[in-house]
């Protein structure tokens, strides 16, 4: 099982389930130990250094290491929903969580930090290409792959849902293990 060596700020919040604001002001005091990624703001912390802290802290380790890939489900179709649920799931490797519109999905991200989104286009409240976007836009879940999957079949909508941070797109109805061979691909496993 590969463990991660070094954390963002994001993901330092979701293991230790504070906000990144927290994490930020950790860093900054000397309380969590880490660096700067040079010529940038971007804060990084080694595992020895967040092992420290969580024991300090009394912060239990365990979702340190579950492993898994952290996915989230963006959905307003449940069939869809629970296809990829029951398949990850099953799969062994991941973690799904779930969302059915886009103002929720905003939340997931926040609080449980993903490593990869699928997200459809057309939402009751938000469009995939604003929360696309909104995701791209914070710092904190640049590390984030997002593959988008929509009904849509003009060229230029696709082209325009690629401009707004996703790094691949599935058309309905799509081939299932195709999405599951991309996802393994996007997170390198």
């Amino acid at each position: 099982m590969h463990m991660k060596e070094v954390y963002t700020t994001g993901e330092v919040a979701a293991i230790c389930n504070i906000s990144q604001q927290t994490v930020i002001r950790c860093f900054d005091s000397g309380k969590l130990d880490g660096f700067r990624v040079p010529g940038s703001r971007f804060r990084r912390i080694p595992r020895d250094s967040l092992v420290g802290f969580m024991k300090k802290n009394g912060i239990p380790l365990d979702k340190l290491d579950s492993g898994k890939k952290r996915i989230l489900v963006v959905d307003d179709d449940e069939a869809i929903v629970d296809m990829f649920v029951e398949l990850l799931e099953r799969d062994g490797r991941f973690e799904v969580k779930t969302a059915n519109g886009g103002f929720q999905a905003g939340k997931m991200v926040e609080k449980h930090d993903p490593d990869l989104m699928i997200l459809d286009y057309k939402l009751p409240d938000v469009n995939g290409n604003v929360v696309c976007q909104t995701v791209r836009s914070d710092a904190a879940s640049e590390h984030m792959r997002i593959i988008l999957i929509s009904g849509v079949a003009e060229q230029a909508e696709i082209d325009m849902l690629l401009q707004a941070g996703a790094d691949d797109f599935f058309r309905k109805p799509f081939q299932i293990d195709q999405v599951l061979k991309r996802i393994i691909e996007l997170l390198k496993m």
